[in-house]
Formats: structure tokens, sequence, C-alpha cells
């Protein structure tokens, strides 16, 4: 089947599995309950109106309580306003056209709110993402009808296997390349510059992934002058990426809506640099003119004759010729903000905003790519002459909510199959900054070809002189039995003994005393307790409040699944393996790039507790446990009985 026509079946696929889904999940929920899960701002108080082009009206709401509750709104998306009064018949669809904190923006297909809006009990509802789905689609199907042309497809047929990539012998690439570098970043760099289609930076943990492609960015501006377009799968990717690249001193605007609200983030977004542009006291002095307008217009009552009828006309069409007057200077003021950016930052779906729908760039970056949906990462592609991804497809894949899409292959990433398919185009990071050369060891073997080296500066670090870092503890044989609960597994009894490891560690951190294990100082190392099951993750927390030692330690310690540490690093990392059955089933454990994840967290101390017996029945696990056994970091749970 023809590659773009395989993948929009199986994105279709995964569209209505997730729609259902969510629907389901959306039909059955309270409002509390939505709002709980982030699905619905309720109550919330409407702050303000003005109009806008078309037939629509912008509406600001607040969110009025429950302020602290994480939510998925974010512009672009669309939602639903109702009143609790008649949440089935007071409804109006509409969409976000800004969010930040607590304040919405949502454009209304109406000239004025309805009646039942000024009752109160008002709330906002989250709906399905079709638009997400709509920018892939409409992606690949491009993609494919580009695909045959002999320039602009050129990068497409180069990523779909077809063509091999070329560089060119950039004899300038060396002075482009920062000194601060490694030799193996400096490489990375060096491929960048010199790729003429595709460059991959393979970034294992620890490595500098992020600093390594903030230098390429700037060593690639510097030669070619041109905009870059940089983008990722999550928000929090993206903000990352922002804030250093404006750190390094270059222009950077920040499109759609940043995950974190800082004041330093906030400053590089569109919306906060046009509120700082020359030109917007002439747009805001426009709106209030046509703001005047319609509250002129809205002062007849629906019981008029003919005259009145036709003034109230005239008066919102001078509304609306003022509205338009004053989008035409808006629109000047942001193009003008857009051209004079040298980096433009966006998540993959955010690359066609309306803003940036129409740009080409020289080059764009796909950071994270290990964990991005390919449609997805079709839609900056097509933008572009040249693409960078970087990432690691050995540790978390992408959230697939299908499982027949999954085994369909929508799981593998574009950057997994072009590190496949194009060898020549992959640089490896090789000095990881993060773990203890012992902690590193077995997922460089197992992950990295055995490549993967420790820095000086933390290849033999420790919690304290003489201790150990990596140590497996086997509770085969003790009776630690799993329970399945629902969906999820947890263990009771490796949850108690894990808090009473950790509790035998903690008073030897502080017997050392002498600044490195002090409460007092601050001193104290940074603790991540971790589990791949759901139901051991509330076992755990459970635990935690029960565990009277550990009490003056609990903000050094985070009780969390694995996939919620992606990204993160702790001094000391516990890992709870859960299974442990009579049948010797691991479910999903057996996905070892979310092992990989787990086991590279920790910088100065791994403490793996698992059941051997359960655990060897994959190679991966029984590996794992001779490689402790050759550190002399096996131990025993009945070691450890009281």
């Amino acid at each position: 089947m023809d590659y773009f026509k395989r993948l929009l079946d199986l994105l279709k696929t995964e569209k209505d599995e997730d729609k259902q889904s969510y629907q389901a999940l959306t039909a059955a929920l309270s409002v509390s309950d939505r709002r709980a899960n982030g699905l619905t701002w309720y109550p919330i108080a409407i702050k303000d109106t003005e109009m806008s082009l078309g037939d629509y009206l912008i509406v600001e709401l607040e969110r009025t309580t429950h302020q602290e509750v994480a939510h998925s709104f974010r512009s672009g998306v669309s939602v639903m306003l109702f009143s609790n009064h008649d949440p089935a018949g007071d409804k109006l669809e509409g969409t976000v056209s800004y969010q930040s904190g607590n304040m919405m923006k949502v454009a209304l297909r109406t000239d004025e709110l309805p009646d039942w809006s000024r009752d109160g009990k008002l709330g906002i509802d989250l709906l399905f993402d079709d638009n997400s789905y709509d920018e892939m689609q409409a992606a690949l199907k491009l993609a494919s009808s580009l695909r045959e042309k002999s320039e602009e497809g050129r990068l497409i047929r180069v990523l779909t296997g077809e063509q091999s990539p070329t560089s060119g012998d950039d004899q300038g690439a060396a002075k482009q390349i920062s000194a601060r570098l490694n030799p193996s970043q400096q490489a990375a760099v060096s491929k960048i510059l010199s790729a003429n289609e595709l460059a991959i930076v393979h970034g294992p943990p620890g490595t500098g992934k992020t600093t390594t492609l903030v230098q390429a960015i700037k060593a690639l501006i510097d030669r070619d002058h041109e905009q870059i377009l940089v983008v990722a799968p999550s928000n929090t990717a993206v903000d990352l990426l922002s804030e250093k690249l404006s750190d390094e001193g270059l222009n950077v605007l920040r499109v759609g809506n940043p995950a974190r609200v800082s004041e330093r983030l906030l400053s590089l977004t569109l919306d906060s640099k046009m509120m700082a542009h020359g030109s917007m006291k002439e747009v805001k002095k426009l709106r209030k003119r046509a703001s005047e307008f319609r509250d002129m217009a809205q002062k007849y009552k629906r019981n008029f004759g003919p005259a009145e009828r036709e003034q109230r006309k005239a008066l919102f069409g001078e509304a609306r010729s003022i509205i338009k007057e004053a989008d035409r200077t808006e629109q000047f003021i942001t193009d003008d903000l857009v051209s004079r950016a040298q980096v433009i930052t966006a998540t993959l779906v955010g690359a066609n905003h309306y803003t940036i729908r129409g740009l080409r760039f020289g080059t764009v970056v796909i950071d994270e790519a290990g964990q991005a949906l390919e449609p997805a990462c079709w839609i900056p592609i097509l933008k572009a002459r040249k693409v960078i991804f970087a990432g690691d497809h050995c540790q978390l894949p992408p959230t697939i909510k299908s499982a027949e899409a999954a085994r369909g292959g929508l799981s593998t990433t574009l950057l997994e199959k072009c590190a496949a398919l194009h060898p020549q185009s992959v640089v490896l990071l090789e000095e990881q900054y993060r773990m203890n050369e012992m902690i590193m060891g077995y997922s460089s073997s197992v992950f990295y070809d055995d490549k993967l080296k420790a820095h000086g500066s933390v290849a033999h670090h420790s919690l304290f002189p003489g201790d150990k870092p990596l140590v497996f503890v086997d509770t085969a044989g003790c009776g630690y039995e799993e329970r399945a609960e629902g969906i999820s597994t947890g263990n009771p009894e490796e949850a108690a003994f894990l808090f009473r490891h950790l509790t035998r560690l903690v008073a030897e951190i502080a017997e050392q005393g002498n600044g490195s294990g002090s409460r007092e100082q601050g001193n104290f190392p940074s603790i991540a307790v971790i589990s791949p099951y759901r139901l051991q993750i509330d076992l755990l927390k459970e635990q935690l409040r029960h565990s009277p030692t550990l009490q003056p330690y609990l903000d050094k310690i985070s009780v969390n699944t694995i996939d919620s540490f992606q990204g993160q690093e702790r001094d000391i990392v516990y890992i709870g393996m859960t299974r442990s059955n009579p049948d010797n089933k691991i479910g999903f454990l057996s996905d070892i790039r979310r092992m990989n994840v787990a086991m590279t967290r920790a910088r100065k101390k791994l403490v793996v507790i698992g059941d051997s017996a359960t655990l060897s029945q994959l190679p991966f696990y029984a590996d794992f446990i001779s490689y402790a056994e050759k550190h002399d970091a096996y131990q025993s749970a009945w070691e450890f009985v009281e």
C-alpha cells in the first residue's frame, strides 16, 4: 500500500478510537468530575466582550474557583459555553482564540450573547480535538501530492527512503561550532551544518541534547541568516527550548500557548510582543470606538419599528468597518513581529498556527522526535528544505490510544524510521553528565552499543563515600504476591518493603552528616519512587503517608509513574517492579524502552526491587540481574528481615 495512504488509514483508526473513548468519558462524568480531569472550567465569569470579523463575538472568560486544577484548554481548540441551569439546552459552540493563566478568550458564532448567559452557573467544556487530526490528515494528503515533484518532493522522498540524503562539504562549519561542546556534540553540530536534507541527533539520557541543539541553531543562524522553525510534540519541550534559545541572545517568537506561565516565557509570546508594539495604541483606540457603536446598537429593544431597525443595522455596520480597520492594523503588527523573529517555536500542530501558516523555512528542527506521532511531524516538515530530528527512540514512544493502530505501525516514529534508513545521518551523543558509570553501564550496553561514557564529574559520584550506586533487591520467595485490581496491578508487601529500605538509607545519609546529608543545610538528596503501575503508585503514596521517619523529607520525595519522570532526574531513584506471580507474567514490563527511562533517572543511586523468578522470564531482566551480581550489587530481601 502507498506510504501516505497507509498512514492516513492508521490515523483514521486512531482518531475513531480516541473520539469514542473521549465521548464515553465525558458523557459519564459530572461537571465536577470533568473539571477534575481538566476538561471543564466551572464556574466561570464573563469579564468582557468584543466584536470580531464576520459573525463572531469574542468573549473574555475567567475561571473563578479551582484555579489550581491543571487543564487541557489551549488556543485553537473547540469548546462549548454552557449554563448549568439547563446544560442540554443552553449551550453555544466556539473556538479558543487565547488562553493564559485563568483567563480565556473564546470566539462564539453570534452577534450577541444569549439571555441565559446572564443568569450565572456558566461553564466551558472542552470538545473533542478534531482540529489536530484535521491538520495531520491535511499534511499527509499534501505530502502525498508533493512527493513526485522534483524539487518540492525531494525532502519527502528522502524521509520515506526513496532517495538518500546528501551533505555539502562545509569547510566553514568548524568555525561555527562552540568550543563549550564535547567531541560528539561538536560532531552533531557539524552534521547539522553540512546536511542538505536530514540530520539526526540521537541523545541518550543526560547527554546534553538541548545544549547541542541550541548551539546548532545559533550556528545555522550565524551562517545562513535564515529564520528557523523549532517544534516539539509537547508545550513543555517547546517552552524549554524557547527559553534556552532566548538566553543565547536570539530573537525568539513563541507561537501558541506556553505550558509554563513564567514572566520570562510570556515575554516571548506573540500576545506579549504585540502589546509592546508601537502600533498597538491605534488598535486599542479603534476597538474602543467599535465597542461604543455596538453598545449604542444594543440599546434598541426587540419591539422596534423599521426606522430603529435601520438605525441599529447602520450602527452595527459602522462597528464592523472599524473592526476591519483594527484587524488590518493588528495583521500588520503580527507580520512585522513574525518577520523579525530569528527563531519561531511551536508545537507540531502549532506549526500551522494562522500567524505562520503560509511560511517556508530553510531548516525545521523537531525536538523530542522519539515521542512525536509521525503524521504530526509532517505538518512542520512540509514547510522545510531540511529537517533536523533530535530525540531518543530508545526511550518512551508516542502515546497511541488504538492498539490496532499501534500494531499497524503508528507507534513507530519518523525518527526511528529515518535512523534505520539513513544511519549515515545519525550522530549519537556519547558523553553523559547525569549518572554514576555503574548506573549507566547496563543501559549503555543494551540500548547504545556500549558507546556511552560518563563525564569525569559524574562517573564516580555517590551519596557518601563507600555507598553503592546500584542495588537490585530480590524479593523472590518472600511471598510478596501481586494483586490485580481493574486494569492495574499492585503489590502491597513490596510497597511496604520499599519504604523500609528507603527509611534505612535515609538514616544512613543523615548519619553521614557533615553537610552531605544534613537536612538542616538543605543539601539532602532528591528522591524518586517509581513504578510502572498506577495502582502501585497509589499504594506507595499511602505507605509514604504512614512512614513517620520520612515525614521531614517529604519535599525531597516524589512518587509517580515512569512516564511522568521522562526528562527528569533525581539523586536517588527507587523502582518497584510490582509483578510477582507463579505464572511468571510481566505484562507491560516487557516494554524495555519504558524501563530504560526509569533506570536512567538516577544520578547517584539506583535501587531496583523485584522478584527475580518472575522478572527473569525476559532476557532484559535476567541480564540486568547478572549485571548487578557482577558488580556486587545484588541483595536478597531476606537480608532485611527484621
